[in-house]
């Protein structure tokens, strides 16, 4: 029997021995996690750059509405001077043939002989037609990011879905013990009884007793409950309960809140694994953590010490 490494990943020679096929599935499962945090990463930007765009969309139609009522005050100085008389015939021959507000606009040279506050009134004029060309601009290259960016997540999902095929084929290979092997690198060893200590905060012990609550669910990948997970799934799930929102994405996830020391670690402070960033977990004291660790493996809490690569921590309830 030989494992080849997943597509992809650095080249390597294929494993031979009982040993050396743990050892590459394991190093598989944690690639596929890192593919899967890029994927959650590229959809946050995604929600973030569509936020744009209907923001920027909404600066458009205001500034178009803004631009007709303006454009109105044009044509009502226009009718005005028409019928109150002129003795400038030139004045009165631009006033007779521009055909629409924009065409008499266009001759300012002209409109000093209306009212006196026309100049006012153009210069407005001109800067809502500015301004509803630039929100226009803005959204239409805030949705040219987006649909570039959506494009980038289909293609990262498309091929997460061919490794993850891979993947199965090759733990499904191993044998029992091999298959331990595999999930104790990834997850970590097992606390029989999950044994939390308090939380500092109402926040905080919200997000822990919830994030304990789905010990047992299994870990699916690019999943954020309420019936499956994947790392930063479960700790956007767990805090939304505690009314905090995060993004589905651990690198995103260990820029929030405040840094903490491993040292100074309290119940609901996230903790992150690997450099980059690629994985998550909640400390809940104790010395544990739970977390959605690995294919095949269900939601669980594990000893902190048992997990390699331990990065950074993150406070996110902080009062």
């Amino acid at each position: 029997m030989t494992f080849t490494i997943l597509p992809g990943t650095a080249a390597a020679a294929p494993a031979t021995s009982p040993q050396q096929a743990a050892k590459l599935v394991s190093d598989a499962d944690h690639q596929l996690e890192v593919v899967t945090e890029q994927v959650n990463a590229a959809r946050v930007v995604l929600d973030q750059q569509k936020a744009a765009v209907a923001s920027a969309e909404k600066h458009a139609a205001a500034a178009q509405v803004q631009l007709k009522a303006m454009a109105g005050q044009i044509r009502q100085l226009a009718r005005s001077a028409y019928t109150g008389g002129g003795n400038d015939a030139a004045q009165l021959d631009v006033l007779m043939t521009s055909k629409s507000a924009d065409a008499f606009v266009s001759q300012l040279g002209t409109l000093d002989a209306i009212a006196g506050h026309t100049n006012d009134v153009v210069a407005q004029v001109s800067k809502a037609s500015h301004t509803a060309a630039a929100a226009r601009a803005k959204a239409d290259a805030a949705a040219t990011a987006a649909q570039a960016t959506f494009d980038q997540v289909a293609a990262k999902q498309r091929d997460l879905q061919a490794k993850i095929a891979d993947y199965k084929r090759q733990y499904a290979a191993l044998t029992a013990p091999q298959r331990a092997v595999v999930n104790l690198t990834a997850a970590g060893s097992s606390v029989a009884v999950p044994s939390a200590a308090p939380a500092a905060t109402g926040a905080a012990q919200a997000a822990v007793s919830t994030a304990l609550a789905q010990v047992g669910k299994p870990y699916v990948w690019g999943a954020a409950g309420p019936n499956s997970f994947d790392c930063s799934g479960l700790m956007q799930y767990a805090y939304s309960a505690a009314g905090i929102s995060l993004p589905h994405s651990s690198s995103a996830q260990s820029s929030m809140g405040v840094p903490v020391s491993r040292s100074a670690l309290q119940p609901g402070d996230l903790v992150f694994f690997y450099s980059p960033v690629s994985h998550v977990g909640m400390y809940i004291g104790n010395g544990q953590m739970v977390h959605a660790a690995t294919s095949g493996e269900p939601v669980k809490v594990v000893s902190l010490d048992s997990m390699p690569n331990y990065n950074s921590a993150r406070r996110i309830a902080t009062g």
